[in-house]
């Protein structure tokens, strides 16, 4: 059985870049939809960004600074954050959507698959 694993968070300041990874062992990006969440204690997951084959989609906060990319000879997931900022910081999970992305991408429920996620803590 497939499993996800992601790496890369860390903790960093203001302004500053991470670039987070999600290892597919066994599930098959490129034929499905994969998402990027970020968790924080007692909040919903927030879909941060979405992939499949006809495109990336993002969330209005991240806009502008993140990039998801696949990465299909190492079945990896990426997650390029720029200009990160306090209110970035949680839990990052990767996920997977059998088939392609829907239009209410951000929706947690629509994802079978999830990682364990990495953390990411922004300060000042």
């Amino acid at each position: 059985q497939g499993r996800l694993v992601e790496s890369g968070g860390g903790s960093v300041q203001a302004g500053e870049s991470l670039t987070l990874s999600c290892a597919d062992s066994g599930y098959g990006f490129a034929r499905n939809c994969m998402g990027w969440f970020r968790q924080t204690p007692g909040q919903e997951r927030e879909g941060v960004a979405a992939m499949d084959r006809r495109g990336k989609y993002y969330g209005d906060s991240v806009k502008g600074r993140f990039t998801i990319s696949l990465d299909n000879d190492e079945n990896t997931v990426y997650l390029q954050m720029n200009n990160l900022k306090p209110e970035d910081t949680g839990l990052y999970v990767c996920a997977i959507d059998w088939g392609s992305c829907l239009g209410d991408w951000w929706l947690p429920k629509w994802y079978e698959v999830w990682g364990q996620g990495t953390q990411v803590t922004v300060s000042i």
